[in-house]
């Protein structure tokens, strides 16, 4: 058997480890992730409401009703108490009904295909701006961003401006992953043929670590990319700075990319074929291909012609 004091040294010593984690899910630079740690936190005390009186109570009557002490008092014929009932049933069922009121509004409140409509808890969006529009796609085992208002692209490197509403359009090239910034927003899956979205924004200028959160295979490990929050102007610098590159991402260009390869260095294109991410998105890449929703339409019109 282990030596008590050695069991109580380790037992301490793992709080110490712990003490010196970085919890980046409640410490996010994000609205959105704000809300979202704010929800956690919210969740987990209303549950502790429960948890820790019966923990408390458990110890209290094994310590109590323990073999030795013959003072505590014995009632076998005891079996019921009204208050005791509603207590024990009362408690936990008004803390779900506040987590499933909790649930349902934030389920819609923090809905990632609902546009903001704050950049932080004090401030509206203001009226007319609209939201920079950035396309991801999963490929194996790397990350590409396209953003087709500045016509760029890069590969594991993003980078948006603070206080700026993003829209991610979001797709995978083959296996499912799942895209995701603790310190912006919450995880999104990014599926092939398919696309998925968030809106989010962040509100602190800095370097930030994203990543996918759904195994994909052999370099999963690796499928990190640096994200860069940046005032408006160096942010603007930094969409010049790409565009000075003389590499231009077209489809056979996407094609070789898109090959799977692992620890990929970060890649900027200066210039990116603006029907590049709906032939990713249908599938269409290729020449001669049908894209997905030209195969969808003239299905539907077969169907409508048949039908009449």
């Amino acid at each position: 058997m282990m030596p008590l004091i050695v069991r109580r040294g380790l037992f301490f010593l793992s709080f110490a480890f712990l003490a010196g984690c970085d919890t980046v899910v409640l410490n996010p630079a994000g609205d959105v992730a704000v809300q979202q740690g704010n929800l956690i936190v919210i969740s987990t005390v209303l549950m502790l409401l429960i948890i820790v009186p019966v923990i408390a109570l458990t110890i209290l009557f094994a310590w109590k009703y323990r073999k030795s002490n013959t003072a505590a008092k014995y009632d076998p014929e005891w079996d019921h108490s009204t208050k005791l009932e509603l207590v024990i049933w009362g408690a936990p069922l008004l803390i779900i009904i506040a987590l499933g009121l909790l649930t349902w509004i934030t389920t819609h409140t923090l809905d990632p295909y609902r546009p903001l409509d704050r950049l932080d808890e004090g401030r509206p969006v203001p009226e007319g701006m609209k939201p920079m529009i950035v396309e991801v796609v999963a490929l194996d085992w790397k990350w590409l961003f396209i953003y087709p208002e500045q016509g760029i692209a890069t590969v594991n490197e993003l980078a948006t401006p603070v206080d700026v509403p993003i829209q991610f359009k979001i797709t995978a090239s083959t296996v499912m992953n799942s895209f995701y910034i603790p310190e912006l927003a919450g995880q999104i899956y990014a599926m092939a043929g398919m696309e998925t979205k968030l809106n989010a924004v962040l509100n602190e200028p800095g370097e930030y670590e994203g990543f996918s959160a759904n195994y994909s295979g052999a370099g999963f490990s690796h499928m990190r990319f640096k994200y860069h929050g940046m005032k408006n102007a160096d942010f603007e610098r930094w969409v010049q700075e790409v565009k000075a590159e003389n590499s231009t991402l077209d489809r056979p260009g996407y094609l070789q990319l898109e090959k799977p390869s692992e620890r990929e260095p970060i890649r900027r294109y200066g210039n990116v074929d603006p029907a590049l991410y709906h032939g990713i998105l249908n599938r269409c890449v290729a020449e001669g291909t049908t894209c997905m929703d030209e195969m969808m339409m003239r299905d539907h019109h077969r169907a409508m012609g048949h039908h009449e």
